[in-house]
């Protein structure tokens, strides 16, 4: 853990190196996102979802957070080729150390977030304490599916695409831009809250933070049990194939 915090911190800071804004670019960016979004669904489209600006920020922020970590960590393995011939180091430290960059980036996006909820009059209120069990449901969820999606990209660089696009899909279907809520049809709504975890975390988040109300538990310890096995088995699989992982980078 010491050596993926060390590679993080080392990317963090030879990032921030290549621009003039350096570490400012960890909130101008993803707030970026947001007013683009803003511009279109509400001034544009004319969306009547109330406080729209704080409901898109809640959803937009913490899926960048879960998109990026995944895109970036898909390529962990076969950008560090030379590292990994050179060296017998553990191959999942390459694709942690990238999660654990978007982490420490995540955690500065949150403290403009609540600074700039609490300006617009969201009170702090005891059910903020529910934010700790969410970013550890979600920070599992992004390392188990960030494992899987380097294994996969170092076994076929097409899967690299296939996943761009799937969190493009994710994008759509995890009511970043929408209320889960407003599903009339329970069987679907539960439907969609089953398959993709996201979606509910999300929901999380904006009952937390918007509405002042404690997230739906049995909801979260889907998503959290969910994330686990998953992990458990991108662990499996790593220790497993740490030769075959260096094999395939190696030889393409």
């Amino acid at each position: 853990m010491i050596l993926v915090d060390t590679f993080a911190r080392l990317q963090l800071k030879g990032e921030s190196r290549q621009y003039w804004l350096g570490y400012f670019w960890w909130i101008l960016e993803p707030m970026l996102y947001v007013g683009v979004f803003y511009l279109v669904f509400e001034k544009l489209l004319q969306t009547r979802q109330p406080d729209f600006l704080y409901f898109l920020m809640v959803g937009k922020l913490v899926f960048i957070w879960f998109s990026k970590s995944i895109n970036q960590s898909a390529n962990a393995l076969r950008a560090n080729v030379g590292l990994i011939a050179q060296t017998n180091l553990r191959k999942e430290i390459l694709p942690l150390a990238i999660i654990h960059q978007g982490f420490y980036r995540q955690l500065v996006v949150f403290g403009f977030l609540l600074g700039f909820l609490m300006l617009s009059g969201f009170g702090v209120s005891a059910v903020w304490w529910w934010l700790i069990p969410l970013v550890v449901c979600q920070a599992l969820l992004i390392t188990a599916c960030g494992l899987f999606a380097a294994l996969l990209v170092c076994f076929q660089q097409d899967f690299r695409l296939l996943i761009q696009l799937g969190t493009l899909f994710l994008l759509f279907m995890s009511g970043v831009f929408w209320d889960l809520n407003a599903i009339t049809d329970d069987t679907l709504r539960e439907g969609l809250i089953a398959l993709n975890p996201l979606a509910t975390l999300i929901d999380a988040y904006r009952q937390v933070l918007l509405l002042g109300v404690a997230p739906d538990v049995t909801r979260l310890l889907r998503v959290l049990l969910e994330a686990t096995v998953l992990l458990m088995a991108a662990v499996f699989a790593y220790q497993r194939l740490q030769f075959w992982i260096a094999r395939q980078v190696i030889s393409r």
